[in-house]
């Protein structure tokens, strides 16, 4: 079964990722899985952005995305179930990705927006391009009516 399972998470959008995570917790449990929840940033050491920035401001941010990363886990996961946090930065369909093969990940879990047919043409989905391609299942969370 599963041994390691990857949860992109967005902090940005409260509730978005619980359902996600709540099916992790069961699939850590069943499988005694452990979990990797993502935070994928925007590319802020770009250098057209980081000169928008004071110097320390990646680093700083970085490690309030991570305080806030913990503390939505410590909401989400039970103390019986092993964790990690990761942060990265770039384009989100890619690093969550790059961190699947990293990790060594055999599923993901993830969160999708209801989207209208217009949306995903103009903007597409995260989902659905982890999906297109990803060599390992992906399991997508609907929104819940």
């Amino acid at each position: 079964m599963y041994k390691h399972i990857l949860v992109p998470v967005d902090l940005n959008e409260k509730g978005f990722a619980d359902k996600a995570v709540e099916m992790a917790v069961w699939h850590a449990r069943q499988a005694h899985a452990e979990i990797h929840l993502l935070n994928v940033l925007p590319g802020i050491h770009m250098s057209m952005v980081s000169t928008y920035f004071p110097k320390d401001a990646a680093k700083q941010m970085k490690a309030d995305v991570k305080a806030q990363l913990k503390s939505f886990a410590d909401t989400h996961i039970d103390d019986d179930i092993v964790y990690h946090l990761h942060i990265a930065e770039g384009k989100p369909y890619v690093t969550i990705l790059d961190f699947a093969e990293k990790l060594g990940t055999d599923l993901i879990i993830m969160p999708s927006h209801k989207r209208s047919k217009i949306d995903k043409v103009v903007l597409g989905s995260v989902a659905s391009k982890v999906v297109q391609n990803s060599p390992i299942h992906v399991l997508v969370v609907k929104p819940q009516e």
